[in-house]
């Protein structure tokens, strides 16, 4: 499909975003990536089998995959889909968990440690939170807020189904948890316009993604990093992280608690950020993730407190 074709699908105020935010090319690959067929990928549950158990039933049912080079666990499906995924006894069992390799990120980057407490601020339906328990092999102790309470059902649901039996639900709006508690680190998957995941063959795009939906995510995005930054350890570190690909959810937001002198960029340097499709970022050492056969548009960020 050519750009013109792609770009009457979305809305004006958003092409003009990324025109103004991104160079041609950039542009280019972004409205490539909406209008692209994403393949499926999933991550082994290692709380309750391993990678081979997890081979062996996809050679049974003939299903091809990859391992992702951003971890160990993740798989990329390569000729097979999410509702046929979901008819395998594996699927049921909670032995593997569908997520996008954008999501996984930030868990990843965060790397949670064993006895150390760590907050999900903003946790449902749950995959992240189940991945941060798989990676400290249910070591670590994690408390996940969720405050819609039909969303913390579904996140009450993934935690008992993944067995992550180290963490604990609060159903409450993070913004309002006590100065009182400390943690030892903290993942912010902040609310956000969702601009990097666009459906652009969804009919009612226009409806729901909105300049409005933007000006409120970011309302919401500062008040929930500065929360964050209050209750984090000194010295500790953080992860901040949207599934928008605008700057105006992202570095502008973090500049603006960079400003306090509160906390600093760790610039993120895992081994497969050079395998990334990366776009460019204002703060060096932040990721910017093009949308595009494998993944999401995503953004993350780590900081540490003084």
């Amino acid at each position: 499909m050519e750009i013109i074709d792609i770009e009457r699908k979305i809305p004006n105020f958003f092409t003009n975003m990324l025109k103004k935010q991104y160079n041609e090319n950039q542009y280019k690959q972004i409205l490539n990536g909406f209008n692209i067929n994403r393949l499926t990928t999933f991550r082994v549950n290692s709380l309750k089998t391993n990678n081979v158990e997890i081979e062996k039933e996809m050679l049974k049912h003939n299903i091809e995959i990859e391992k992702s080079k951003i971890s160990n666990t993740a798989y990329i499906v390569k000729n097979s889909n999410e509702s046929e995924l979901k008819k395998l006894d594996i699927y049921a069992e909670g032995k593997i968990y569908l997520q996008s390799l954008s999501s996984m990120l930030p868990p990843i980057i965060l790397n949670p440690m064993p006895d150390k407490d760590i907050l999900d601020m903003a946790a449902a339906p749950g995959g992240k939170t189940t991945q941060m328990a798989t990676i400290s092999n249910n070591k670590s102790h994690i408390t996940a807020c969720e405050m819609n309470s039909i969303r913390a059902e579904r996140l009450k649901y993934n935690v008992e189904k993944q067995g992550a039996s180290c963490v604990y639900i609060m159903v409450k709006d993070a913004r309002q948890i006590d100065d009182f508690f400390s943690f030892d680190q903290i993942l912010l998957d902040a609310p956000c316009s969702g601009s990097g995941t666009l459906n652009i063959n969804d009919k009612n795009l226009e409806k729901y993604f909105t300049e409005k939906l933007i000006q409120k995510s970011v309302k919401s995005q500062v008040a929930l990093l500065k929360k964050a930054i209050n209750i984090l350890k000194s010295g500790c570190e953080m992860v901040y992280s949207t599934c928008s690909i605008l700057d105006c959810e992202n570095e502008n937001v973090i500049n603006q608690i960079l400003k306090q002198g509160r906390v600093d960029i760790v610039p993120i340097e895992n081994a497969f950020v050079k395998d990334l499709p990366l776009l460019n970022t204002k703060i060096p050492g932040t990721l910017c993730i093009c949308p595009n056969e494998l993944y999401e548009g995503f953004f993350v960020a780590k900081l540490r407190k003084k």
